[in-house]
């Protein structure tokens, strides 16, 4: 079951022959879990999701079906069709997997309420067991959800749509809805979210924040003093200077090679990006535990 907490967006390790290494990206997921994420979601946007390949995903999906942190682990589907994120969705289903977190279909502009509505409708027709969290991106998919519309949605499925990701920040502050879990998409908006009422955060960056993200929601948790929260949020700008997902590919590349391949059109950032980012992660004296990267 999906519960408050601390997740990422976790990383794909990706092979030199831009196959998806599971095996590593099973590994990196694990120590993020135990150095602090409540969980991790597979197939993300900082996942990659929308450039790996089916076949990959269910790799992956099968692999990770039997192992011990399975209660931890959680999905996107990173497909822009309604088939073949009905299809990851009814094979993950098939595993036990019953959570993913879903964007609506991007590259076409000017997507209706209407069509977003029955790209979902769609999903929970052929997946009535399935767990929807919304993502709401409207940078990555061009639709902004309302919080009318996403009322609208868990009326209409009050058993599959039970949460949303808000990337665009437009709903955490505003959308209150019993037995449905809000989280923003950046550690910045943690607190605050905590203090409204929201469930937690699931990020890009909590792959690498894990430990400083989840002391701020412990102490808020424990309604002990915060002291961690203004350090988290500049750490969290730091890397917001550049594309999240290079950027930490690029910072988790200096302690282990195999975070240096990205699929195509992603590149890691340039040498003078890369040493701007990292002196400005030094002059926070964000101490890195290099365990993640063994």
């Amino acid at each position: 079951m999906l519960k408050k907490g601390i997740y990422s967006a976790t990383l794909s390790i990706i092979n030199k022959d831009n196959s998806l290494n599971v095996e590593e990206t099973i590994k990196h997921a694990e120590s993020t879990i135990q150095q602090g994420l409540h969980g991790v979601f597979f197939f993300g946007s900082t996942g990659q999701s929308q450039l790996i390949s089916t076949q990959d995903k269910k790799e992956l999906i099968s692999t990770i079906a039997s192992h011990k942190l399975k209660k931890h682990f959680y999905l996107g589907t990173g497909c822009n069709s309604l088939k073949e994120n009905s299809e990851i969705i009814s094979y993950a289903v098939e595993y036990g997997f019953n959570y993913f977190l879903v964007m609506p279909p991007a590259y076409y502009k000017g997507n209706t309420e209407k069509g977003v509505y029955n790209f979902y409708e769609g999903l929970i027709k052929e997946n009535p067991k399935a767990k929807l969290i919304l993502y709401n991106f409207e940078k990555l998919s061009g639709f902004k959800f309302s919080a009318e519309f996403v009322k609208k949605l868990v009326e209409a499925f009050p058993k599959n749509i039970i949460g949303c990701k808000d990337s665009t920040y437009n709903l955490f502050e505003v959308l209150k809805l019993p037995n449905f879990l809000m989280f923003p998409g950046s550690e910045s908006k943690l607190l605050k979210g905590l203090e409204l009422g929201c469930a937690g955060c699931i990020t890009a960056t909590a792959n690498v924040t894990h430990s400083l993200a989840r002391k701020v929601f412990d102490d808020f948790e424990n309604k002990k003093e915060q002291t961690t929260n203004s350090h988290l949020i500049a750490v969290r700008e730091a890397f917001e200077n550049y594309n999240l997902i290079t950027a930490v590919h690029t910072f988790l590349g200096e302690m282990n090679e195999k975070y240096n391949h990205v699929l195509p059109p992603l590149t890691l950032l340039k040498q003078e990006d890369k040493t701007s980012l990292l002196e400005k992660l030094k002059s926070l004296k964000f101490l890195f535990n290099s365990n993640i990267a063994a």
